[in-house]
């Protein structure tokens, strides 16, 4: 790029082209210079604005940084990268109807951006307004996004609207990852204490403290990661078995096992009993893996038949 601006310096695109480099490898000096002579020569392109914008928010100048995401906004109102920034910046510091006027603006375009509609959902939670921050975590998880914080932050929502079912189905949905058996624990002893049923609530402050404690069902279980992508099925088998027998609470790390031996078992009925099992010990608790479990038992059922004949 250089060398073609060199011979030819108004070719606008290498020098664009160049400005993202520099901004990618951290030559801040370099990279504003290339974006403000682009800007200073043909002021009409909401890209060069955001870029530039880019440049000096990784300066630490978040202020100029805005104030190019805005013009950026004011030559192009769709402008979807400049109103990301501009509404996430405006979350991240809790000024609610700031970030919504961002938000909505691109709301108004792409309906369905999830990085929108999240920080939305974000903008009525940080504010306390649980009510209005539910249809949009909803509407999250509608578009396919599976998320721990997604269900944490629904099932807390529900919680304190009052809609206590549904927050129990959320915190059960959180007892699907690993890193977050406590906060699930947490959130349904809260909901069992608010409607008064003390046993319920005493079983999961219990299970929150053993979760609690000191175990190595997660470090088990990174080492079956490793030796999975070591391609050591055998290996990595035998450790995700070690994270289950730590924390049997976790459905996660027996599916993980049994996804393992159906790769390292040659016999159907082998695989087929540790299916069973996962379905057997978690039924209902956690669906998607469930329906998985259940698919795969009917394919072995099937594969034993036609074997007989």
């Amino acid at each position: 790029y250089q060398a073609v601006l060199k011979h030819n310096p108004d070719k606008t695109i290498a020098r664009f082209e160049l400005g993202k480099l520099l901004l990618k490898t951290k030559q801040l000096p370099e990279a504003y210079d290339a974006l403000a002579l682009l800007i200073e020569k043909k002021t009409g392109n909401p890209e060069y604005h955001y870029y530039l914008g880019r440049v000096k928010e990784h300066s630490g100048d978040i202020r100029a940084a805005n104030a190019s995401f805005r013009n950026a906004v004011h030559r192009d109102s769709t402008h979807l990268k400049s109103l990301f920034s501009l509404s996430k910046f405006y979350v991240g510091i809790q000024q609610k109807d700031s970030a919504l006027l961002y938000i909505n603006a691109g709301l108004r375009f792409y309906e369905n951006d999830v990085a929108l509609i999240n920080l939305k959902a974000l903008a009525y939670f940080n504010d306390g307004q649980y009510e209005k921050a539910i249809p949009f975590f909803e509407k999250l998880i509608q578009l396919g996004e599976e998320k721990p914080f997604l269900h944490e932050k629904l099932g807390y929502s529900y919680f304190r609207n009052w809609q206590f079912d549904k927050a129990k189905e959320q915190y059960h949905e959180l007892r699907g990852y690993p890193d977050k058996l406590a906060t699930a624990f947490n959130g349904l002893a809260e909901v069992f204490m608010e409607q008064e049923q003390l046993d319920s609530a005493e079983y999961y402050i219990n299970k929150y403290i053993k979760e609690r404690s000191i175990d190595f069902s997660t470090e088990y279980a990174n080492l079956g990661r490793i030796a999975r992508l070591r391609e050591h099925t055998k290996k990595a088998m035998d450790f995700y078995y070690k994270a289950w027998e730590e924390n049997t609470e976790n459905p996660w790390f027996y599916y993980q096992f049994c996804t393992l031996a159906d790769e390292f078992y040659k016999d159907p009925k082998q695989k087929l009993t540790v299916y069973q099992k996962f379905v057997r010990l978690y039924a209902n608790r956690i669906p998607y893996l469930q329906e998985r479990a259940e698919k795969r038992i009917a394919e072995l059922k099937e594969e034993i038949h036609f074997s007989k004949d």
